[in-house]
């Protein structure tokens, strides 16, 4: 069974300066201004947890099948 992540993006939080599309733009999009995870849910990815450790306002969240959050820099 192959894991699966959860994207989310708190777009109160996100002040758009795309470092996340920059680094994985297979993830990440801009949208008015703001981040949007391309799709909701994505194979486990090094790009996707180097927009993490990137994003200036700790904006994204990655949380793995079993809904826990996954945090690299721990």
């Amino acid at each position: 069974m192959t894991d699966t992540w959860a994207l989310e993006v708190d777009r109160r939080r996100c002040v758009g300066n795309g470092m996340c599309v920059a680094v994985a733009p297979e993830h990440f999009t801009l949208a008015d201004g703001r981040s949007a995870p391309v799709t909701a849910q994505v194979g486990p990815s090094e790009e996707v947890l180097e927009a993490f450790e990137m994003c200036p306002m700790s904006a994204i969240t990655v949380r793995d099948s079993g809904g826990n959050e996954i945090d690299p820099t721990l």
